[in-house]
């Protein structure tokens, strides 16, 4: 794995990209009915212009429902994206000899992905394994950091533990930031305020309605967050769609946001 160190250039101007990101949980590529369709996923991707990313629930070897299909990588060849994967589960394989059996969030960009990690974070009850995938994206020239998660469903308390670990990878640091993922928390709730410590939900400032996202015949709740650095010569939210679709058990979320920031050094 590939520590991740932004690259620099001091004294450079700062430079303005425009870009799509999304947040979009896959249900290991299957709809609400859990019939697989992976290419489905990747129509949805494709078809609405995403250029950054992030996935959760991603199999990779993992089982029959996915078919041992190691779906980042998939995906990434289906769709000419560049790919990094975070196994927040990883398991001994079904037979001897076969890829060990993995499952977590990737992110895939039509942007060079510089250098990735992936953070473990907290369970102090015991929760299934979570992490935060890093990925420094080279976005014509101007690294954008960029992160996808998935927080315990049915533990507040590790919620919040998870944000603070969140919290703290954040704090270190500098450049055009943006997270996403299923938080498994609506707005206004202690773990997603403690998210807006250093970033800021996008929906308020660019969608429009309630952006409800789960579950995706009908949503009835906002789960699917796409935060990002509103800080001057950041990242600026322009506008932001939940999209209607039944490919996954969630709906996912596009923001098209300028990305403002100084030109690495490759």
């Amino acid at each position: 794995m590939v520590a991740v160190s932004a690259p620099s250039a001091q004294g450079s101007p700062v430079q303005s990209r425009d870009l799509t990101v999304a947040t979009f949980n896959i249900h290991h590529g299957a709809g609400p009915d859990d019939e697989l369709d992976l290419p489905h996923i990747a129509e949805v991707i494709a078809g609405h212009g995403m250029d950054v990313v992030g996935l959760q629930e991603v199999d990779r070897h993992w089982g029959e429902r996915s078919e041992f299909v190691d779906q980042a990588r998939w995906l990434g060849a289906e769709l000419d994206m560049h790919v990094a994967f975070g196994a927040n589960l990883d398991e001994d394989p079904a037979e001897a000899g076969q890829p060990r059996r993995q499952y977590g969030t990737a992110i895939l960009s039509r942007y060079p992905i510089e250098a990735s990690r992936n953070v473990p974070l907290p369970r102090p009850e015991g929760g299934e394994q979570r992490g935060l995938l890093e990925a420094v994206v080279l976005v014509r020239g101007v690294p954008l950091h960029f992160y996808s998660t998935h927080l315990q469903h049915d533990s507040r308390v590790e919620r919040l533990a998870q944000a603070d670990a969140i919290n703290a990878v954040l704090a270190d640091v500098e450049g055009p930031t943006v997270l996403v993922g299923d938080l498994n928390a609506e707005p206004g709730t202690p773990e997603i305020e403690r998210l807006a410590t250093h970033l800021a939900d996008t929906w308020p400032a660019a969608g429009q309605g309630q952006g409800l996202t789960y579950p995706a015949e009908a949503p009835r709740t906002r789960i699917d967050y796409v935060f990002a650095d509103d800080s001057v010569s950041a990242v600026s939210p322009d506008a932001a769609r939940v999209i209607d679709t039944t490919a996954s058990d969630h709906r996912p979320v596009a923001v098209d946001v300028t990305v403002s920031g100084r030109p690495g050094l490759r």
